[in-house]
């Protein structure tokens, strides 16, 4: 009976010891889905990221072993990021909009990035395709979203039907990289900043020098010549 005793309060004290490392890194958790908020359209609520991220949080608390990894944050932090996408990705934007009208939008953006250098509006972008404004946000929500997700998977959203069907991630991702070695160094380094770093547009601006208007234009430019390139 003693013994048991001891391992109920051994398994008492393990669970709080667990839950404190929870609410220890729940304000890393916090700024990370704010981070990726910035990102994100405003249809997306930083609660739910924090949410999510939370309940992830909660989970590898709980089965972290600390004689495995001696940093906890540095065992979960690519986990809770990585169930903040799985989130994001089961809003099934796609579904909602047309995959034919996010390319239509994403090409009349593109085009008049390169003429003016001004993104613009979703009534000049209703008027250009002839379709109702509430479908041009729609599709632009679902390309807010998107543009936080790997590249790799990003791309697939654009592919045509026949173009990259069976394409196995890694011949993709060889593809992707052959591709990015055409581009300058200011084009790969915000591909850089913006996937791999995570940064915002603001931040990249304030790293590189330029417009965040000219950053977007490039990011815009870069993810055309790759899809492109994957298409050839």
């Amino acid at each position: 009976m003693a013994q048991k005793r001891g391992v109920d309060s051994y398994d008492e004290n393990m669970k709080f010891t667990q839950d404190d490392l929870a609410v220890k890194f729940l304000p890393a958790v916090k700024a990370l889905a704010f981070k990726l908020k910035e990102r994100l359209p405003s249809s997306v609520e930083v609660a739910d990221l924090i949410s999510i991220g939370t309940e992830e949080l909660v989970k590898l608390a709980r089965k972290y072993d600390e004689t495995q990894n001696d940093s906890f944050w540095g065992y979960a932090r690519k986990r809770v990021y990585g169930a903040m996408l799985d989130y994001l990705r089961s809003l099934d934007t796609v579904s909602r909009a047309d995959r034919k009208l996010i390319k239509d939008v994403d090409r009349v953006v593109s085009k008049q990035f390169a003429e003016t250098g001004e993104e613009p509006s979703d009534e000049f972008i209703s008027k250009e395709l002839g379709v109702d404004v509430s479908k041009v946000r729609e599709a632009r929500s679902s390309i807010g979203v998107f543009n936080v997700m790997p590249l790799g998977e990003q791309l697939q959203v654009y592919k045509d039907s026949d173009t990259l069907e069976g394409l196995e991630e890694e011949e993709l991702i060889k593809r992707v990289k052959m591709a990015l070695e055409c581009f300058s160094q200011r084009e790969q380094t915000i591909i850089q900043l913006y996937y791999f770093e995570e940064l915002k547009l603001e931040e990249i601006s304030e790293i590189l020098g330029i417009t965040t208007s000219r950053i977007s234009q490039i990011h815009r430019h870069v993810l055309t010549k790759i899809r492109e390139a994957l298409g050839n």
